[in-house]
């Protein structure tokens, strides 16, 4: 977006790169996500100029994930490697990527080790990898590198959608994929100025939420809600105590904020566990023999009919 000076720096590049190391390369794919400079017009006359260019443009701004899975839709190889157009991301790093996809890793994801940016982006940054690493398992130094090597498999079952792309090692791991890292050249911005703010850090933050979700309880949803609905019910505590007091004492309990309180959780905690049980009835009924597909990673042998 808005990359209208250097894009035709990088497409050089990245030719010179795969020229010099004997890299087999089907097509650079380049997508305008709602750019408002030229960056179009330049694309164009890319994609006139060599035929191995292929220049998309959106309807409007939809987010980085979703330029990327266009991107990769029209991409012809079987390795696909992400990189921002900025010229941050240095090329010559391709074939180091290449080196470790062939040393039979699935996804390689790059980490911008020394970064030329603004505390006010490499702070948060830092906070927003740690939380992510602890919470999904996955233990990269930097998630929001757009700099990645990928087996095409991949996205067969991987969808990306709102900020989704940044946690695509995390998704791939949880279908079993195999995810290295490595750390890559960053260079300070030569043109523009960055697009992205701390507001994304708080969308990303949502977004792992969602992935947790997909990567722990897709398949069994009973198990999330279920849980949260037993510890609302174990609140029951409460009218306990109080029916106890009435009990014992025989205070007027009827007026009681506490024993509205205590009615209530135990109310949404079963609602809960219904709300988990319909969900794993409606599972059971959907999935799908292609998503089990997916999960393969070699068949041997001969197939049933």
């Amino acid at each position: 977006m808005d990359e209208e000076e250097s894009l035709p720096l990088l497409v050089a590049r990245v030719l010179d790169v795969c020229a010099r190391n004997g890299l087999e390369l089907s097509d650079i794919v380049l997508v305008d996500d709602g750019s408002r400079d030229k960056t179009w017009a330049v694309m164009t006359r890319l994609a006139e100029d060599n035929t191995m260019v292929q220049a998309i443009k959106l309807r409007r701004n939809f987010g980085k994930a979703t330029a990327l899975m266009v991107g990769i839709g029209a991409c012809a190889g079987d390795v696909i490697i992400t990189m921002d157009a900025d010229l941050q991301d240095d090329p010559d790093e391709i074939p180091r990527f290449i080196q470790t996809l062939d040393e039979g890793w699935d996804l390689v994801s790059g980490w911008k080790k020394d970064r030329h940016d603004p505390l006010s982006k490499t702070l948060p940054s830092r906070l927003f990898n740690k939380v992510t690493a602890r919470i999904s398992s996955v233990h990269l130094h930097d998630f929001n590198c757009g700099f990645k090597a990928y087996r095409r498999e991949i996205f067969d079952s991987v969808d990306l959608y709102g900020e989704l792309h940044r946690y695509v090692p995390v998704l791939a791991h949880a279908l079993g994929y195999r995810v290295a890292e490595i750390p890559v050249r960053h260079h300070a911005r030569r043109f523009g100025k960055s697009k992205y703010g701390v507001a994304r850090y708080l969308r990303g933050f949502l977004d792992l939420l969602t992935v947790v979700m997909i990567t722990r309880y897709a398949y069994r949803p009973g198990h999330l809600f279920g849980g949260i609905g037993a510890f609302f019910c174990r609140r029951r505590v409460v009218l306990s105590y109080l029916t106890g007091l009435k009990l014992l004492t025989g205070a007027s309990i009827g007026s009681r904020p506490l024993l509205l309180f205590g009615v209530m959780v135990v109310i949404i905690g079963i609602q809960l566990v219904m709300f988990g049980m319909l969900a794993e009835l409606i599972i059971s009924r959907t999935q799908r023999p292609v998503e089990a597909q997916n999960l393969v990673a070699r068949h041997l042998g001969r197939r049933r009919a």
